[in-house]
């Protein structure tokens, strides 16, 4: 098998048990019904862990933009490779998606409420904040790949790595998830939105396109600027993709904060409000 069939694969497997887990528990007339947060995030744990024991000895099992970004960054994986790894990835969580969708067929029509359909699919924030929202997402990645460097780096069985790296995963859930749903990976909240789009799923609303940008970005951030964090404090590279990341992030978010303030300044009002 290809490195890039694995990818697909990978990432296949890691959307049917993460979007499953989340069908489960929130589409009506499911046996998990209404089993929690917790559930959701083991779920998600578990479904990483799966996928990297797939293909791990396949791809390397990066199964996220994110983590490839950061690999290349790092010296450990080659820059031409990331956008056929970047594209496997997101064809793997559409057909996850698709997958998932047609498992669960007969729920979508008992289930009223389109945003709890949407969520099964993409993320979306508890209180929608673009600032804080975009930093949610960076944090939780940065989290996330300064962990499966130093998880990479120290000397474990090799077969017991997915395991514990699905034990990272748990842990950002229930530490940082709350605010966004921590997609912590483009292609797992991208792909899955595009499938929204494309299926007939009965009852559905908006796939929320007005969103989707922050858990694309943020990620990317956040894997980004994990790596040039691993590098400069654990092997002490302090070289130029340190400050390129460093001051792309504090253009962007700075940007984006500008824009917030702007845009809940007291004078400025809806133009369809003024009479």
């Amino acid at each position: 098998m290809s490195p890039f069939l694995g990818e697909v694969i990978g990432t296949m497997i890691l959307i049917i048990l993460g979007a499953g887990v989340c069908a489960g528990v929130n589409l009506k007339k499911s046996y998990a019904a209404n089993s929690g947060w917790i559930v959701i995030t083991f779920g998600w744990g578990l479904a990483v862990a799966m996928a990297v024991y797939a293909v791990g000895n396949i791809s390397g099992a990066h199964l996220n933009p994110a983590v490839t970004i950061g690999l290349a960054i790092v010296g450990d994986f080659s820059w031409k490779e990331v956008p056929l790894y970047i594209l496997a990835q997101m064809i793997g969580a559409i057909l996850g998606a698709t997958l998932t969708y047609l498992h669960y067929l007969p729920h979508w029509r008992e289930t009223a409420d389109q945003g709890t359909k949407l969520g099964i699919f993409a993320t979306g924030p508890a209180i929608p904040n673009p600032f804080s929202n975009l930093l949610s997402e960076t944090i939780g990645t940065f989290i996330l790949v300064v962990g499966l460097l130093t998880i990479g780096a120290n000397e474990f069985t090799e077969g017991l790595n997915p395991l514990i790296v699905g034990f990272l995963i748990i842990s950002i859930g229930l530490s940082l998830g709350g605010t966004t749903g921590y997609a912590i990976n483009p292609a797992r909240d991208l792909g899955p939105r595009i499938a929204h789009a494309i299926l007939p799923i009965a009852g559905k609303g908006s796939s929320n396109w007005g969103y989707a940008w922050v858990p694309v970005l943020g990620p990317v951030i956040g894997g980004s600027l994990g790596a040039v964090f691993y590098l400069a404090a654990f092997k002490n590279q302090t070289g130029s993709a340190l400050w390129i990341v460093l001051t792309i992030v504090v253009i962007v978010f700075a940007g984006i904060y500008g824009l917030s303030k702007e845009k809940n300044a007291p004078g400025m009002v809806k133009k369809s409000a003024i009479k």
